[in-house]
């Protein structure tokens, strides 16, 4: 479980093809300083094991269902990623929960810049945006941000100067693809809604 406030702008060192999948192998900064072989560590919002260190250098696994369906496929040394350890227990919690199990890919469709700040504005699968809703949460590379516009296919964040300097998201262009994770709580309300008609009840008929 994590929170989605990013802890430091790591970068990719090598990328190492192991068949179906590939080992990243990660600079992760001061965020590497207590990390254990089995420790679990959000790389742009997905949820991955440490597997290998070596000082600051950390070695993660992806699968080719994860390569395909995150941004991390298309990860290449150099690349800049978006670093979080675990939540720990009794840590406080300044964004919101998140699982680190990217639900789909979007990608920025254009910048509205107000310097410092800037709006911007992704493209979704439609069935996503059924939940999110404006002033609620969502999570973008594993950076926990308030909506402010939700549409049919789209939705914006604004984005402080802050965040667009110590994450990813500062520097994407229009077409980057992102990792979206939408609030864990609207998944389950909305799978309560769709299936609330074919459970039995525990209730007794009404008389």
């Amino acid at each position: 479980m994590f929170t989605g406030l990013v802890e430091t702008l790591g970068h990719v060192v090598e990328m190492i093809e192991q068949a179906p999948g590939r080992r990243l192998r990660i600079e992760c900064g001061h965020v590497a300083e207590g990390l254990a072989i089995g420790d679990s560590i959000a790389i742009n919002g997905c949820c991955l094991t440490v597997v290998a260190r070596a000082g600051s250098i950390a070695d993660l696994e992806a699968g080719e269902e994860t390569l395909s369906r995150t941004n991390l496929g298309d990860l290449t040394a150099g690349s800049p990623v978006n670093l979080e350890r675990a939540l720990a227990v009794g840590d406080r919690l300044g964004g919101h929960y998140v699982t680190g199990h990217v639900d789909a890919l979007g990608a920025l469709d254009r910048r509205e810049e107000d310097p410092p700040w800037a709006k911007l504005w992704f493209k979704v699968p439609a069935p996503l945006t059924r939940q999110m809703a404006a002033k609620g949460s969502i999570t973008v590379d594993g950076v926990s941000l308030t909506l402010v516009d939700v549409t049919t296919d789209q939705f914006s964040v604004a984005l402080i100067p802050h965040t667009l300097t110590v994450t990813t998201l500062g520097r994407l262009q229009p077409g980057s693809p992102v990792n979206l994770e939408t609030d864990v709580l609207a998944k389950y309300v909305g799978r309560f809604l769709e299936t609330q008609d074919g459970w039995p009840s525990d209730k007794p008929p009404l008389t």
